[in-house]
């Protein structure tokens, strides 16, 4: 793991990247992270470590940018859910799309976006300005039929709105006792990706709520549903990343 920065919009920018073993370049994944911890800085939070360690064991460049560098890392978590802006979260993810093109070790024409919770409702809204991803993940992300934002910025529009913008095939995970999304936001996530002609493949899980692929918290975690959805992650990324380009 190694720690990059870049700035955007004036303000510094942390990234993790992970790498795999042997000479690249390897295809790679952005991830963005939940946000009850890693809110406070992405070293502070051991899932996001996890994740990133694990999708390099996997054989891809994972970038983890720090969404929440708008803020002082010691501001309270109500602050920033509060004051978060879906135009600056654009900003951000373009930004580390920008640092995988000049890696050398990543592939820029591998490509693909996932994120957990907070994360997930960003990887919806990163798709739809991304136009050159290849591969979206998004795990039991809420407030996607909502704007973030000042009504004079991109965060007057609702990301579910912008479905038809997505360009690439879109994996969702949820579980069914989970009531942000509910299972009610689900359908119409899965609506607006039928309509707008978005290949996906939605996963819902009995006895799961929210989070629960979070080992850091027992409340939530759901070890049966948790490895049984990393399972379908992996090979969709391995499909729409690896597979395509004949690796």
């Amino acid at each position: 793991m190694e720690t990059v920065t870049t700035t955007v919009g004036g303000s510094e920018m942390e990234m993790l990247v992970f790498r795999p073993a042997g000479e690249g370049p390897f295809p790679a994944v952005i991830a963005a992270q939940h946000l009850p911890v890693a809110h406070a800085g992405l070293e502070t939070d051991p899932f996001t470590i996890a994740v990133g360690e694990r999708l390099a064991a996997a054989g891809y460049v994972c970038l983890i940018p720090f969404l929440f560098h708008w803020w002082p890392k010691d501001e309270d978590i109500a602050v920033k859910r509060d004051g978060f802006r879906d135009d600056r979260t654009v900003a951000d993810l373009q930004a580390a799309w920008r640092f995988l093109e000049n890696d050398p070790g990543s592939d820029a024409d591998r490509i693909g976006l996932i994120g957990h919770c907070w994360g997930g409702r960003v990887a919806w809204l990163g798709a739809c300005h991304l136009p050159q991803l290849k591969a979206m993940v998004m795990l039991y992300g809420g407030r996607i039929r909502q704007p973030m934002g000042p009504a004079t910025t991109a965060g007057a529009v609702a990301p579910i709105t912008l479905a038809k913008r997505i360009p690439c095939p879109v994996m969702g995970i949820f579980g069914n006792e989970d009531q942000n999304p509910s299972p009610e936001d689900v359908d119409a996530l899965d609506e607006a990706l039928t309509t707008a002609g978005v290949s996906h493949f939605f996963h819902r899980y009995d006895g799961a709520g929210h989070g629960f692929q979070d080992f850091t918290n027992p409340e939530r975690f759901r070890k049966a549903q948790s490895e049984d959805s990393w399972g379908k992650i992996d090979a969709f990324l391995a499909a729409q990343l690896k597979t395509r380009a004949g690796t």
